[in-house]
């Protein structure tokens, strides 16, 4: 989206003094043509930066060494950038670190990153920008910083960004709260997302869809559909933006035929961002400060505002400002409640909470309007909030707020009784690690488009639809008792993912059944479950495609393995053994001796004694020896489960003393035999 929308969307400039820098700034160069390059002086009094892009790379480097260039190339690289000309600023800086000897001073880098930040280029933004922190770590303004953590999540390095703004934060002294996690809370519907690029879409910009009609669409788009030579906006090279529409197909999931959408409301400058009245009669739009000519604030900046215009006999009426517009701040982004008596819109207005926040404000009769109000730290951030796009109880934005997937993401705020929820991020894969924004949805809450730079694009930006389908992953399951058969109602199930983190958690019923929905597709999950006098249980399930999948397990109760005649508690005779010669113990020895734990843990009076045995192989002496540490052993792993050590009377190790067969010295036995008696018994003392 940098490549064109980032002036248009109200991006104050970081790092840049706000009385120098406009929303959309023109001036005379900004509107020339383009189709000259720029006629400026160098060593060889060639003509620009196209002739530069033709030499091979042993005539740029004769070039660079030739005294005084690459000064004059800084130079008209800086006037370049001051003049918000980023994408040549970016060649010309690009040409200086990389093919010459010259220092790579704070100053350099902090342009060259945001040259290529501005234009669009995450890749080379982030060369830039790690550059510049690396060699000036504390010198770098929080601006810049901000502008590297949004390269970095472009570029899907989310750990990082994460772990680099920690550390930025703590140095200042900043909370952290936010930080805890490297991705962000997200909405989760009943539904999965599938989303299509649209055919629309142009090589050039095309963003900020809107419902027109029936089946229609209007949109923002830079494409060059002038027969004559196209003026250009100098920030990147790419035609003035304006208004088109497009019919849908008769299947209803694409559009044709995109035209402009009025000759009277197109001008030679910006338009985008439309919004319509319920009854499709009146439109508003953001528009340049224009009227003869391009008109500036008191700082000489062009601010952008919001028009509106009628439908009269069939035509557009030539439109006009809404009241709140202001010669020195900029308006614009206007969305329409659906019942048209409120208009929202985005600002950086003074008194806001960031760089640019949402506002409301009700449309009163004779085409007035109530004083603005911003929305407030529920919606609005420090950073940039943008498009806001109104349903029925739903306020839909972008932001770059912090810890998002990418540059902007598009966030949802439930509105119930006059106040916003908070919002949450719309997940992937509506959000991706670039910039996602301008998103609209139908009536049935089923259907929409938005707007992304995403990878994989037609172009600059790329209108995308998507439709939510409605996600039939279940998982059920039945609980009984492996004895009796009978269910069991009230046992904990938790559903949980391959890192073993929970996803869902929920309790049998009367009939012992459970269910889990919403779930992701083709994904492995495991169920673990317990009830308290039983052993708990998981069992591995993986769902299908909108498929329902069923579980059945069986839960064993805890006293079916404490033999009471005996008065010990039985294990698995094949699981508490130990390989020869050693005395760890071993992974399905622990997994056996967790059913002991649980044991303890349900009977809290029980005190048990261990004696550890072995086979007759080696001298008896030895044999003593290896079974105390098998002994000791057992005792350690069991109070590392929070048993507390009263309640073991003893930990005896027997040697070969008791074996369990006639496998003594000097009489051949199988190794199966010996194995026999290299054992732990556990005998109950009291309960």
């Amino acid at each position: 989206m940098k490549k064109l929308i980032l002036p248009f969307l109200f991006i104050i400039t970081l790092g840049v003094k706000s009385q120098e820098i406009s929303l959309l700034q023109f001036d005379g160069d900004s509107v020339s043509t383009f189709e000259n390059g720029d006629d400026w002086s160098s060593p060889d009094k060639t003509n620009g930066i196209n002739h530069l892009e033709n030499l091979d790379r042993k005539q740029l480097a004769r070039f660079i060494r030739k005294k005084g260039t690459t000064a004059k190339l800084i130079k008209k690289g800086d006037e370049y950038f001051e003049k918000m000309w980023y994408a040549e600023a970016a060649r010309l800086y690009d040409i200086v670190l990389e093919k010459s000897e010259e220092e790579h001073t704070y100053k350099l880098l902090s342009r060259a990153g945001d040259s290529h930040y501005y234009s669009g280029n995450l890749e080379k933004s982030y060369t830039w920008y790690n550059e510049l922190y690396e060699r000036y770590p504390d010198e770098i303004t929080e601006d810049r910083f901000f502008k590297y953590t949004h390269s970095l999540k472009g570029l899907g390095k989310y750990r990082r960004a994460a772990k680099l703004t920690k550390l930025f934060r703590q140095k200042r002294e900043e909370p952290l709260n936010e930080l805890e996690k490297t991705v962000p809370n997200t909405w989760k519907g009943a539904a999965s997302v599938e989303i299509k690029n649209l055919s629309i879409n142009s090589k050039y910009s095309d963003f900020a869809p809107m419902f027109h009609k029936d089946a229609d669409v209007v949109f923002a788009s830079a494409r060059d559909t002038s027969f004559l030579t196209t003026r250009r906006y100098r920030w990147n090279n790419q035609p003035f933006l304006d208004l088109y529409v497009a019919k849908g197909n008769s299947e209803g999931t694409d559009f044709m035929g995109p035209k402009k959408f009025s000759k009277t409301i197109n001008t030679k400058y910006h338009e985008a961002s439309i919004a319509f009245s319920p009854d499709q009669k009146t439109v508003y739009y953001t528009r340049n400060n224009y009227g003869k000519k391009l008109k500036r604030g008191k700082n000489g900046i062009n601010h952008l505002k919001i028009y509106v215009s009628k439908l009269i006999n069939g035509e557009w009426t030539e439109g006009r400002e809404v009241s709140f517009n202001s010669e020195n701040y900029s308006t614009g982004h206007p969305a329409i409640s659906s019942d048209g008596k409120k208009i929202y819109f985005v600002s950086d207005r003074p008194g806001g909470y960031g760089q640019t926040d949402i506002y409301v404000a009700d449309i009163l009769e004779n085409n007035t309007f109530s004083q603005p109000t911003n929305l407030g730290r529920g919606i609005n951030t420090q950073g940039k909030e943008m498009f806001p796009y109104v349903t029925e109880g739903t306020l839909y934005f972008s932001s770059d707020r912090a810890m998002g997937f990418g540059g902007l993401d598009i966030y949802k705020a439930d509105f119930v009784d006059n106040l916003f929820s908070p919002a949450y991020n719309l997940g992937q894969p509506v959000n991706s690690n670039r910039d996602d924004f301008s998103y609209i949805i139908d009536a049935t809450g089923e259907k929409g488009y938005f707007a992304s730079n995403r990878k994989g694009g037609k172009g600059d930006d790329d209108i995308y639809s998507f439709a939510y389908v409605l996600n039939k992953n279940t998982i059920v399951g039945t609980v009984k008792d492996a004895l009796t058969g009978k269910a069991i109602s009230e046992a904990s199930v938790a559903l949980l993912n391959n890192e073993g983190g929970l996803v869902a958690e929920t309790m049998t019923n009367a009939d012992g059944n459970y269910n889990f929905k919403d779930l992701n597709t083709n994904t492995e999950y495991t169920i673990k479950t317990s009830r308290k006098g039983y052993f708990e249980d998981t069992t591995k399930a993986a769902t299908k495609k909108n498929e329902r999948i069923e579980v059945s397990q069986s839960l064993k109760q805890l006293k079916e393995i404490i033999d009471e005649e005996k008065s010990i508690v039985v294990l698995e005779p094949d699981a508490i053994h130990f390989n020869f010669d050693q005395y760890s113990i071993r992974p399905r020895a622990a997994k056996e001796l967790d059913k002991l734990v649980a044991v303890l843990n349900e009977y809290k009076s029980m005190v048990i004694k261990i004696e550890a045995h072995t086979d007759a192989i080696g001298s008896s002496s030895y044999n003593k020896y290896l079974s105390d540490k098998r002994a000791q052993s057992t005792r350690d792993y069991i109070i590392s489960q929070g048993i507390d050590p009263s309640r073991i009377e003893s930990a005896i190790g027997y040697g070969e003393e008791r074996l369990l067969n006639n496998c003594s010295d000097g009489v051949p036995c199988s190794r199966e035999r010996h194995q026999q008696n290299r054992r732990s018994e556990f005998i109950i003392v009291r309960q």
